[in-house]
């Protein structure tokens, strides 16, 4: 699984920190990825980040 962001949409609320935090991170007022192809192990967290993100900025692939 890969993971990636539309910045243009990201808007950094934290929903998706709330969800994985071992895949998300905020930094200040900025979003990190910690883990671009998290195991498959942590699909379930990141399946929820991504349907909860409020501006649907987050895919997965794979």
């Amino acid at each position: 699984m890969k993971i990636t962001v539309d910045w243009d949409r990201c808007k950094s609320n934290g929903v998706c920190v709330a969800m994985a935090r071992e895949v998300f991170r905020l930094n200040g007022e900025e979003l990190d990825i910690l883990q671009t192809e998290p195991p498959e192990d942590l699909r379930e967290k990141v399946m929820r980040a991504v349907k909860r993100c409020p501006t649907q900025a987050i895919s997965v692939e794979g």
